[in-house]
């Protein structure tokens, strides 16, 4: 099996041994045909780039895991979010209940309420606390705009009120503000 090179000058092939056969002069002037240093640029050129595709797709998979993982946690966290919704509704209903004036049914209902709010406290559902604040759209949904003295935009009164799934809103409370614009 004979080993071939060509050389850059003719394009004719040579095997190994005639070029080792040849004067030392001639064998320098077929290394010279291919210069070093342009291997060596090539070869650093597309280590570089392969490098820069390997430090891209390893910061992009790391992005992708953190990302699904804040995915997945968020999918834990919130996953209750319809049943939470329901039993704010059922909390609506015994406060509206405890406005009644039989005095043993709404000593019951108290005892009920409090056991639902003790219940939705534990699993990160609370109720806000919106009366008499400064309206916040994030927060609030404003259902009536009453004259007032109180500084506009204050919260006058809470029709219905909101609840917080952790740090997220539920639900946001119906609420009427104070406008001093006639």
């Amino acid at each position: 099996m004979h080993n071939l090179c060509a050389t850059r000058e003719t394009g004719t092939l040579m095997d190994k041994e005639t070029i080792t056969n040849d004067t030392p002069a001639e064998n320098a002037e077929i290394m010279d045909a291919v210069p070093e240093t342009t291997v060596v640029e090539e070869l650093t050129k597309k280590y570089d780039e392969l490098n820069d595709k390997y430090l891209r797709l390893a910061a992009e998979y790391e992005n992708y895991r953190k990302r699904s993982k804040r995915d997945q946690e968020n999918s834990v966290r919130y996953a209750t979010e319809k049943f939470a919704l329901d039993i704010v509704e059922v909390v609506d209903n015994f406060e509206r209940a405890l406005k009644s004036d039989d005095a043993g049914l709404r000593e019951g209902l108290e005892q009920i309420h409090k056991f639902f709010l003790a219940s939705l406290a534990k699993n990160g559902i609370e109720p806000m606390n919106a009366a008499g604040c400064q309206f916040d759209p994030e927060l609030h949904e404003a259902i009536a705009a009453l004259p007032s003295d109180k500084p506009d935009g204050e919260i006058l009164d809470v029709a219905v009120a909101g609840y917080m799934l952790r740090d997220k809103v539920l639900r946001h409370a119906k609420v009427a503000v104070s406008s001093n614009n006639p």
